[in-house]
């Protein structure tokens, strides 16, 4: 499908999305507000972790209450889209506590980059603490701006762990194996590269590296087949659904199926094939942000189905998979910039609005 083709298709599509709260599946209940919320994720005991970009941790019970767990990060870096960012539990958290925590950090010369930390983490009735707080990972090289962080983290079945990592608005670090800019990177739990990473043989931080080729990608998900996907932001429009595959280069800033924002043309990704290409993409933008693959009951037809937050849309987008295949299938106006999407243990999903004031939402299907 052609730019302009396509142009006025998701324009049509966007018209079409259900603004009307009377004619959504489910109902959003509001549960709590928070000071820039940027990422959250469930604990076994059925309350949340959610981090403030301005560098809070918080334990929040599903009743709205709250308490800080931690507010002290090393060298944290707030402003732009810089700050405190994904939490993630180790898979094993059941047995070993470990938390997993992104954030913004600072360098020399008012240079920053992101980095991930892990710590344990301590509960108790009303409150929790970390310790043992270790950085396993960090964006190479520090460079100035406060933007295209990315730090998205997820973990594999087999126990790896993905991290995606922006390209901080330089373009061309994307491409730069010395550099870990623009990239999704597979490492051990511990920070470790493992071996059989595909430029393994290369080392340095080319070691880390599953692929290349990405922009500020903030959405890492897998599916319930194992494979790997992420999306990203494009520059003017464009933003993209890829499937991560081992060793691919997804392209940036060769080819884009937006533009500069000054006006510069980049060539389609239809132009340059030895580069993989998006599955789905959005022009006009939707400014993609949280992304879950639902895996619940509670949502009938939704079970395999992607969900990503839409910041400038202001939306939640629902996707459709067909094997390595993917399409927009339906999209809700929520009326504010969605941040981030998570499901919770009974097959709800809870939704974190961007800002200040920014509200959490359980969303549930509608009562007959």
């Amino acid at each position: 499908m052609s730019r302009i083709l396509l142009v006025l298709f998701s324009t049509a599509l966007a018209a079409c999305a259900s603004a009307d709260p009377e004619s959504w599946p489910f109902d959003a209940t509001p549960v709590a507000g928070f000071d820039e919320p940027w990422a959250m994720t469930f604990l076994p005991d059925g309350r949340l972790l959610v981090t403030e970009k301005p560098g809070r941790l918080l334990l929040v019970s599903q009743d709205g209450s709250s308490s800080v767990v931690h507010d002290a990060f090393p060298e944290l870096v707030y402003g732009g889209q810089g700050g405190l960012g994904d939490v993630v539990l180790h898979p094993d958290f059941a047995g070993n506590q470990l938390v997993y925590i992104s954030y913004a950090e600072a360098g020399d010369g008012g240079l920053a980059g992101a980095a991930v930390a892990r710590a344990s983490l301590r509960l108790d009735d009303a409150s929790g603490r970390l310790e043992d707080f270790e950085v396993i990972w960090r964006q190479v090289p520090k460079v100035t701006g406060r933007g295209h962080y990315g730090h998205r983290i997820a973990f594999s079945a087999d126990g790896y762990l993905f991290i995606s990592s922006g390209e901080r608005q330089k373009f061309d670090p994307a491409q730069d194996m010395q550099a870990n800019l623009g990239k999704i990177l597979r490492l051990n739990d511990d920070g470790t590269v493992p071996a059989d990473n595909p430029f393994a043989a290369q080392g340095g931080v080319a070691a880390q590296i599953w692929t290349l080729g990405h922009r500020n990608p903030l959405g890492l998900a897998f599916d319930g087949g194992g494979r790997l996907w992420n999306h990203e932001m494009g520059p003017q429009h464009g933003d993209e659904l890829n499937l991560v595959v081992r060793g691919e280069n997804y392209g940036y800033p060769i080819v884009s199926n937006g533009d500069h924002y000054d006006g510069r043309v980049i060539p389609d990704h239809d132009t340059r094939p030895e580069f993989a290409a998006p599955k789905a993409y959005w022009v006009p933008s939707i400014a993609p942000a949280g992304f879950i693959i639902y895996s619940g009951d509670l949502f009938r037809g939704w079970k395999g189905n992607g969900l990503i937050g839409g910041l400038v849309s202001q939306s939640l987008v629902r996707i459709e998979f067909d094997g390595n295949s993917a399409r927009e299938a339906e999209r809700y106006s929520m009326g504010k910039r969605i941040r981030e999407i998570e499901q919770g243990p009974d097959g709800s999903i809870w939704l974190l609005e961007d800002g200040k004031g920014g509200r959490l939402q359980r969303l549930a299907p509608k009562s007959m």
